[in-house]
């Protein structure tokens, strides 16, 4: 039987959005505040500035880039408060689940190699996966169809036989025009915020993890069918 590819994304998919939530949206801004002798409104408003101009580009996930612009030892930030670095829900049932199935588990991150590093020291998620790809490595992030194109490369792969599991809709857009067929979104990437309106999502979304489970059975009735 052939079995797509499974590429997950890593924050805000399978371990919760609520470490980066806390780390950019509320610790950096303090520490900022107090190296800098500015208040926390101000520190705040000057992040969120920086936020904006680099959002979706490699600087935007790296955490010496943020280091030199910021003059907060990010990475240290998060070494900190690395206790708070959790799964999220369903995230090993269904790796576990996808490994005894056979699946080739594939782990697609924008995080920097430091912050992938950290987290994977937290969560012991390595052994699940075939190919972890960082975008640091590849010199786009995932929003940029090139970097569909240099993995592909690297690892080759059928788009049209290939899941991928993320967060962000940019980055869908992005694997959708290389060719990724089976697009899959996450209703609630963190904790610390509400879960998403599933109505006014482009994809298909899922709140546990497990709730792929039916979408890869689905496929896979599909492709027999096409194949019988």
């Amino acid at each position: 039987m052939n079995k797509p590819i499974i590429m997950f994304d890593m924050d805000g998919t399978l371990l919760d959005l609520a470490f980066d939530d806390l780390i950019w949206n509320h610790k950096l801004p303090e520490r900022h505040a107090l190296t800098h002798k500015c208040s926390l409104e101000q520190s705040r408003a000057t992040l969120y500035e920086f936020y904006q101009e680099h959002k979706h580009t490699l600087s935007w996930y790296s955490s010496n880039y943020w280091t030199s612009k910021v003059g907060v030892d990010v990475l240290k930030l998060q070494y900190e408060f690395q206790d708070k670095i959790a799964p999220r829900q369903g995230c090993f049932e269904l790796l576990d689940h996808l490994k005894q199935q056979g699946y080739r588990c594939w782990l697609m991150t924008n995080a920097d190699l430091a912050s992938l590093n950290l987290k994977l020291e937290n969560v012991n998620l390595r052994h699940y996966f075939e190919v972890i790809v960082s975008s640091e490595e590849i010199g786009y992030s995932k929003e940029f169809i090139e970097f569909w194109q240099i993995v592909q490369e690297k690892y080759p792969f059928d788009p049209a036989q290939t899941f991928l599991i993320d967060d962000t809709a940019p980055v869908l857009q992005g694997a959708g025009k290389f060719g990724i067929e089976n697009l899959i979104t996450i209703l609630q990437p963190s904790t610390l915020n509400a879960p998403r309106n599933a109505l006014e999502l482009n994809y298909p979304a899922i709140q546990n993890l497990t709730e792929l489970e039916p979408y890869l059975d689905q496929y896979q009735k599909e492709f027999n069918a096409k194949t019988a």
